[in-house]
Order: structure tokens, then C-alpha cells, then sequence
């Protein structure tokens, strides 16, 4: 497997990814599948304003995942905590995927000196959760009932990791 980071050329797959998240999971909390011309200008947006999006590729060049972070909120008093999104396709689920993923992220988080690195959960993915156990992020919140999808109420876990500790908040 190897992560690097995504090119034009990776948007369709990144796209199916998305996609079939959004058709057969509640990883994404929408039912309106995007188009190319979404995931483009997605991508476009994030290159534009220095945000990683990283795939992880087999030794065929498949893609297999993706991810990326970006603001947290819009205000400038969050301008230093992103929230990240990663997405494997099934069949590479389970395989070291994600955390390879989602490590690469919080280096290039930590290195652009950004403080705190968000995960936003769906309260039943258990293998999301135990992921960031395993990379020291901790649940820090849990909004019951937050969304609905597929018929049914879900909980929002929150799950955080503190990249610079040392960090002294800015004066502005």
C-alpha cells in the first residue's frame, strides 16, 4: 500500500468511495449522492487553500481510501482545530488502511501548526471509535440522537487529539 497525495485523476475514484458511503453506511449523513463535478470543486477547494487530500493506493495504482481535513468552523477563534475525514472502500477496510491514512494526516496537521485534530463519528461505528483510540484521540462528546438516517435516530460521538500541547493560545 502506498499513501501519497491525490491527483486530479483520483477524483472518480474518490468519488465511488463517497458515493457508496453515502448510499449504503451512515459515515456520511446525506442521501444526495455527489457528482464529479462536486467532487472536483471539492478537491479543487481544499488544493487552493494548502489542505491535504491523500489516497492510499495498492500495488496496482487502485485507490483504496481517502482522506483530508479542513476548518473545523469558519470563525478565526477555531482556526487552529480541523476536522478530518477518511473513507476506505470496503474491500480494504480492515487492512491497516485508515490508520496509515489518518497517521499521515495528523503529522501534516501537527507540522502545519495547527492544535487540535477532530473526528466526527457515527455513535455506532465501533471500529471508527477504536481506530482513534489506537492513534490517542479520545470521545470527548456524544450527541444523542443528533442526525437520522435509513429510518433512525444516531448518535454524534466527538473525538479529539491534541497535536501541539505545548502551543501557547494567540493573543488575537
Amino acid at each position: 500500500m502506498n499513501v501519497r497525495d491525490a491527483a486530479p485523476k483520483d477524483i472518480p475514484a474518490i468519488l465511488a468511495i463517497y458515493n457508496r458511503a453515502i448510499r449504503e453506511t451512515t459515515a456520511a449523513w446525506t442521501n444526495r449522492e455527489e457528482t464529479l463535478d462536486d467532487r472536483l470543486t471539492w478537491f479543487e477547494g481544499r488544493k487552493k487553500e494548502g489542505l491535504p487530500v491523500l489516497v492510499a493506493e495498492n500495488d496496482k495504482g487502485e485507490v483504496l481510501a481517502f482522506a483530508s481535513f479542513g476548518p473545523f468552523r469558519p470563525r478565526e477563534g477555531y482556526r487552529f482545530t480541523a476536522e478530518h475525514t477518511v473513507y476506505v472502500d470496503p474491500k480494504a477496510q480492515r487492512q491497516g488502511v485508515a490508520f496509515a491514512l489518518l497517521s499521515q494526516l495528523i503529522d501534516i496537521a501537527g507540522a502545519k501548526g495547527l492544535h487540535l485534530l477532530l473526528g466526527v463519528i457515527d455513535g455506532e461505528n465501533a471500529a471508527s471509535i477504536a481506530l482513534h483510540e489506537k492513534l490517542g484521540f479520545e470521545v470527548t462528546g456524544r450527541l444523542p440522537q443528533a442526525g437520522t438516517k435509513f429510518g433512525r435516530w444516531l448518535d454524534l460521538v466527538l473525538m479529539t487529539l491534541v497535536l501541539n500541547a505545548g502551543m501557547p493560545a494567540p493573543k488575537k
